[in-house]
């Protein structure tokens, strides 16, 4: 068994990005460039063909890790060794070998903002470049784009049931899929609305504070030490006198009681309580009755569907902490499709997966800061009357042309784009799906591309 490359385990690093990938995206490659197609230029679109159940709208999101990904694309020596000691590649081509060794990405990027919202068939991604560099790429860009565009979507759709005054923070380091997944999570919660993550390593990488409070255990190591549960709170404000308290480890209202009547007497203040358990509805009542200056937390396998729930039945709740039900669930099943070969344009024509032919583009008409309408045409279609074109290039040549947004930006232009969704696709239950118009040019290219392969 080939032991290169092993020893440092499982941890990803930036060098390791190439090997990232599907083997057939490598086996794909070694056979275009035996039949001598490897450098043909090709158009590969990454879009969603439908959304997930109960979703009125997605919101795009992992741009930045994609560029970040296509810049650094390379092969060393070490893993083409590995990969030739596999076996599997035999047969393959000497030129692979020297594709490998010498190839970065040179291609161009087309994609929309991060933070757009988008439907179904709608290009959130569009690699052009030689054909084996924008085969190759597939597997990481679906990956990145896939995991955070249903983190961000779902984090806006808690924002906005939330509202803008509450308090979100993601927790979900711990429920996420990898180490490398908690990353992402805390990178598109945070772009798609939340106001922070207790992921530390991620805060810090994106310029944010950690926030987060104090665990069950620490109340229980005081509490069997001390024998109080009051000396766990004291001890905490100590050293964190603004951090929220855990309250529900014992008994919540007798926490709230005991810290009433020490906060009546100047002993101590309590900006903030968390409560985990229990129901948060009446606990919450209760606490803002005897607190009504302090805010209140709450978490436990929270989703929009309990924040809605929680809402309508009256809790007086100023925030969540929000982790399994944000960092799992049905993905959104991003696809990647060859549209377009030596400028022949190409479609997928399978039964329930077809797709467009062609490179294409949004037009996208807002009025009065509404969605008006989607039109899907293709690339060299020119904007009608009021219609803004989504799809920009962000890399040519294999670099890049803008710097990434920060994450306050990303906020902000996501918070914008749900705006301006109308309400009937905003709404939990049953929204509305969104119908994208098909261009005349498009639906034409369609039927002539159609027409020729039968």
């Amino acid at each position: 068994m080939n032991k290169i490359l092993t020893e440092s385990g499982l941890n990803i690093n930036p060098q390791d990005y190439s090997l990232l990938t599907d083997l057939y995206q490598l086996t794909m490659t070694a056979c275009y460039v035996g039949e001598g197609i490897a450098h043909k230029q090709a158009s590969f679109e990454l879009f969603t063909r439908r959304l997930p159940d109960g979703f009125g709208y997605s919101i795009a999101m992992g741009l930045a890790q994609g560029i970040e990904y296509l810049s650094q694309l390379s092969f060393n020596g070490e893993q083409i060794l590995a990969l030739q000691n596999t076996g599997i590649f035999n047969h393959a081509p000497q030129e692979f070998w020297q594709l490998l060794e010498s190839g970065v990405f040179t291609g161009d990027v087309w994609a929309v903002p991060e933070g757009t919202a988008i439907f179904p068939h709608e290009p959130i991604l569009r690699i052009e470049a030689p054909l084996w560099q924008a085969q190759l790429v597939e597997t990481y860009l679906l990956n990145t784009i896939n995991y955070q565009t249903l983190i961000a979507t779902k984090a806006a759709r808690i924002r906005d049931i939330a509202g803008k005054k509450a308090d979100i923070l993601e927790f979900g380091t711990r429920r996420a899929f990898s180490p490398q997944g908690a990353i992402w999570a805390a990178r598109a919660a945070l772009a798609g609305g939340f106001d922070g993550t207790s992921n530390v390593l991620a805060a810090l990488k994106l310029g944010e504070k950690p926030q987060g409070t104090m665990a069950h255990a620490l109340v229980m190591a005081i509490s069997a030490t001390t024998g109080d549960e009051d000396e766990a709170f004291k001890a905490f404000q100590n050293y964190f006198p603004h951090a929220p308290l855990l309250i529900d480890t014992y008994d919540t209202v007798a926490a709230v009681n005991r810290l009433r009547h020490k906060i009546s007497a100047g002993e101590m203040s309590v900006t903030g309580v968390r409560i985990d358990s229990g129901d948060l509805v009446e606990l919450s009542q209760k606490i803002n009755f005897n607190l009504p200056e302090t805010k209140i937390l709450a978490s436990g396998d929270l989703d929009e569907y309990e924040i809605a729930r929680l809402q309508q039945q009256g809790a007086a709740i100023d925030g969540y902490g929000i982790g399994t039900k944000l960092v799992t669930g049905v993905p959104v099943n991003g696809v990647y499709k060859l549209v377009e070969i030596d400028h022949i344009p190409t479609m997928k024509q399978s039964k329930n997966k077809a797709t467009y032919p062609g490179r294409k583009q949004i037009f996208r008409t807002i009025v009065d800061g509404k969605i008006q309408s989607d039109r899907l045409g293709l690339h060299d279609e020119q904007p009608q009357d009021r219609e803004q074109s989504l799809l920009e290039m962000v890399m040519q040549s294999g670099k890049r042309l803008q710097s990434f947004l920060t994450i306050p930006e990303i906020r902000q232009y996501t918070a914008n784009s749900v705006a301006s969704l109308a309400d009937e696709i905003r709404q939990l239950d049953n929204p509305q799906s969104f119908e994208v118009n098909i261009s005349d040019s498009l639906t034409a290219l369609q039927n002539r591309v159609m027409n020729n392969n039968n």
